[in-house]
């Protein structure tokens, strides 16, 4: 199984893919598609779109994971990501790909068995769940693939 993990945003969207076989997991690849600050929404929202599906296309995910929206505060933040999540989803949709919702405190008590825990938490358990030597960066490329971390657990444990 390989998973596609997403970390919507509008000024940075993470990304990390990870196969599974049996017992074993590995990483393939994670980033992040950063579209220019100064170009209208509609603009960047096409590059994440794009992007996503040259990825999509190049990487052949058996699912993708996007994580969903933190309830802030500030509702025109959580509208701009909104937009954002709706571009990755729309790419996965496209491609026919099942498409799988995790809300952040689902990822962090998954990863760390907190759902409250801190950023650095969260990246620290996703170097050693994938045996890295560095903790991946950018934040928004670890937290894309802790999305990918906690579908496969989530599958593995038969809550799908």
């Amino acid at each position: 199984m390989r998973i596609l993990g997403v970390d919507p945003g509008l000024t940075q969207t993470g990304y990390g893919i990870i196969s599974a076989v049996n017992t074993q997991v590995s990483l393939e690849d994670y980033g992040i598609i950063k579209p220019k600050p100064k170009d209208a929404l509609p603009t960047r929202l096409v590059t994440i779109f794009n992007d996503l599906r040259e990825l999509i296309e190049h990487w052949e995910p058996s699912v993708v994971a996007v994580e969903g929206i933190f309830y802030g505060k500030n509702i025109r933040s959580t509208l701009m990501l909104g937009h954002a999540r709706g571009a990755a989803l729309i790419a996965a949709a496209q491609s026919q790909i099942p498409i799988y919702e995790y809300s952040p405190r689902k990822v962090k008590q998954a990863l760390t068995g907190n759902g409250n825990a801190d950023k650095s938490q969260v990246q620290y358990m996703v170097k050693s769940i994938l045996k890295l030597s560095d903790a991946p960066e950018p934040m928004d490329a670890s937290d894309a693939l802790a999305v990918s971390i906690c579908h496969l657990q989530q599958f593995r444990q038969g809550d799908l």
